[in-house]
């Protein structure tokens, strides 16, 4: 299931007043239409982006809330349409790649969003910019689960029946490490399924959201799941009693990055958007916040902090980084397995 967030609006129209003594003219008023996810990400965008960044510039933002699949699959939808109902979409990098290829997304250009010349160049996409990184660990309960989990797989064990939680939002980023505890390949999800298929044995409890999945940890309804780092990061600062484990065998990168459909209404201010996504300021915030990665050079991060959100060098080495191509192809067996048989 799916949980699609009610359409919010964020923001406030302004325009820079013109001086009192002869200044510069106001910048003209415009509005960005971005497609994002609600909770923390989205108040995060209006906090550090939207208020202090774009206001000034005289563009007032709005966010057209949803998650992941209904949000791609409007942009598909539209594709044909004179105008898109948003002008900048934030995604995963599995929907990026999806969308570009499907051609969706503009090509981003270096003159109108400058700040791609700090993007670190493993990031460097040609259709999209990148905003922030994490990695899914194993999050656990250090209070039931003494032994620190060292992989995937740990989720699997019979001691854990009933203990077990995933966030419905995650499910092929959930069956992709479930198939890589089980031993599968990146493109194959055999073992996966059949893993998943013996674990619904010991009813594992399946989340509509993030959010819930954090209050299911903090009533210790749940003791194990997977999860991006970030997020352990955050619901650690909140008082949930977890800690996090970088799976043995190479753990699952996520990168969420943001693109201009080819026909967004306001092109211009989609790319001033762009640009201040990757603001140093803005990209040390989010990290200091929900634990996320800056993507940037020069954005810098607090010694203690770093250590605490960043990979070692030895764990980025044995990243796994998901097929694109296959996850694609695959994406409507992946969400009828999940689904149709594992969740039903």
């Amino acid at each position: 299931m799916i949980i699609t967030r009610r359409h919010a609006l964020a923001g406030a129209s302004a325009a820079i007043a013109a001086g009192a003594f002869g200044g510069p003219a106001a910048a003209q008023a415009s509005e960005v239409v971005v497609g994002t996810w609600g909770g923390d990400y989205g108040a995060l965008l209006q906090s550090e982006i939207d208020q202090p960044l774009m206001k000034p510039m005289g563009i007032s933002v709005s966010q057209d809330i949803a998650n992941n699949d209904p949000r791609r699959t409007k942009l598909m939808a539209e594709k044909g349409s004179r105008r898109s109902s948003m002008d900048v979409a934030c995604m995963n990098d599995i929907d990026s790649y999806t969308l570009s290829q499907a051609g969706i997304l503009e090509t981003v250009p270096t003159d109108q969003v400058p700040r791609t010349a700090e993007v670190l160049p493993v990031f460097k996409k040609p259709h999209s910019i990148p905003h922030i990184y994490s990695a899914m660990v194993v999050l656990y309960n250090p209070d039931k689960i003494t032994t620190p989990p060292k992989s995937y797989a740990d989720l699997f064990d019979p001691k854990y029946a009933g203990r077990v939680g995933y966030s419905d939002i995650l499910y092929s980023f959930n069956m992709a490490a479930a198939n890589i505890g089980a031993g599968g390949t990146p493109n194959d999800f055999s073992a996966g399924r059949k893993a998943l298929l013996e674990l619904k044995k010991q009813n594992p409890r399946v989340y509509p959201s993030n959010e819930a999945l954090a209050a299911a940890l903090k009533s210790e309804e749940v003791w194990i799941s997977t999860m991006w780092l970030a997020r352990g990061f955050m619901w650690k600062k909140g008082g949930i009693p977890i800690a996090w484990a970088v799976p043995e065998e190479g753990a699952i990168p996520i990168l969420f990055e943001a693109g201009v459909p080819k026909n967004s209404r306001a092109k211009d201010a989609a790319f001033k958007y762009l640009n201040a996504m990757l603001d140093p300021k803005a990209q040390v915030a989010f990290a200091g916040k929900m634990g996320y990665v800056p993507t940037v050079k020069d954005a810098k991060l607090p010694e203690d902090l770093a250590k605490e959100i960043s990979l070692t060098e030895a764990q980025q080495a044995k990243l796994r980084p998901l097929d694109y191509e296959f996850m694609q192809k695959e994406r409507g067996q992946i969400l009828d397995f999940w689904n149709k048989e594992f969740k039903a």
